[in-house]
């Protein structure tokens, strides 16, 4: 599976390296502390999906240069951000396999190189002197922090259904998608209505990684995601393969699970994966999956055939079979 991401990446290698540099160069700050944890973060790997997006769409769009590797920087300290914030809020101690920022420096100096970071990203994004762009970034920024605060209010409920699921992926993680698919087709000028389908297939293509990645936390290799499973169960997350066991579980199934979101903690979870096994959650969640990565592309439909498409297409069939 990191063979099909790798080939995708290829494409745009020189790219990504140039990303990368701008990357480099705008982590620094003459705050030691700063440097310190925003290199760890952005060192720890990741698919850098986003900036790989955002190139990968200009290039769909006939456009290539210096904007898109400053703006493909920009949505991943954006991303980078959001994550520092995240471990905070969910208490995390592993991400990509390795101690997250706050384990390592505490959670004071990953919120605050969070709030550094999210500052930066609007500094770069200045220089492109585009309103468009601008007015895209800040949109998505501030739809991300809702769907954050959406995500907190609907911890340890049990009474969240699909469409309130959905909503907080929308917002929270597909939102950035689709600014960064927007984004390369705004570089690339394209009609209007070719724009709203580059961000209608990174809408959809962040909603289908999610949903895997909650998949993911259920049925993945500790070592291949590179975080313990069962921690959307301790933070008392009700994603979508808990949501299928109590609309389609047996009462007793439906009852451990409603507990299990209540209280939070591991202790049921070997009985909770065991019921999601049982119904079927985990397929019926992929398949939901498979349905949004088919209407991205679906989306991108009427976009001329190049490279470029096709590695979008190949991104789309990625994210919803991988396992990391």
């Amino acid at each position: 599976m990191s063979n099909r991401l790798d080939a995708i990446q290829a494409l745009i290698a020189s790219d990504l390296e140039a990303v990368d540099a701008v990357i480099r160069a705008r982590l620094e700050s003459d705050v030691v502390l700063i440097r310190q944890v925003a290199q760890y973060i952005i060192a720890g790997g990741g698919k850098r999906l986003r900036p790989a997006m955002l190139l990968m769409a200009a290039g769909a769009s006939g456009h290539r240069g210096p904007n898109a590797h400053e703006l493909a920087a920009v949505v991943e300290f954006i991303h980078t951000a959001t994550l520092l914030h995240d471990d905070v809020v969910d208490e995390s101690e592993l991400r990509r396999g390795r101690q997250t920022a706050n384990a390592a420096f505490g959670n004071a100096a990953s919120v605050l190189v969070g709030d550094f970071l999210y500052s930066r990203a609007f500094q770069m994004m200045v220089t492109v002197q585009s309103m468009r762009v601008m007015e895209v970034l800040a949109d998505a920024t501030n739809t991300i922090a809702e769907g954050e605060v959406l995500q907190l209010l609907n911890a340890h409920n049990p009474e969240i259904g699909e469409e309130q699921y959905l909503e907080v992926i929308r917002r929270k993680t597909a939102k950035l998608f689709e600014a960064s698919a927007r984004l390369g087709a705004i570089l690339g000028g394209v009609p209007g209505v070719l724009e709203e389908g580059f961000a209608a297939f990174g809408m959809h293509l962040g909603t289908a990684f999610q949903v895997i990645d909650d998949v993911l936390d259920y049925s993945g290799d500790h070592m291949e995601t590179g975080k313990n499973l069962g921690d959307d169960l301790s933070e008392g997350k009700p994603t979508l393969p808990l949501i299928h066991v109590m609309r389609r579980g047996s009462p007793e199934q439906a009852a451990l699970v409603r507990r299990a979101i209540e209280q939070g903690g591991r202790d049921e979870f070997p009985a909770v994966l065991e019921a999601i096994r049982e119904t079927g959650a985990l397929e019926f969640a992929r398949e939901q999956a498979r349905r949004e990565a088919q209407a991205a592309c679906a989306a991108i439909g009427a976009v001329a055939d190049s490279k470029y498409r096709q590695a979008l297409l190949d991104l789309a069939a990625f994210a919803v079979d991988r396992n990391f």
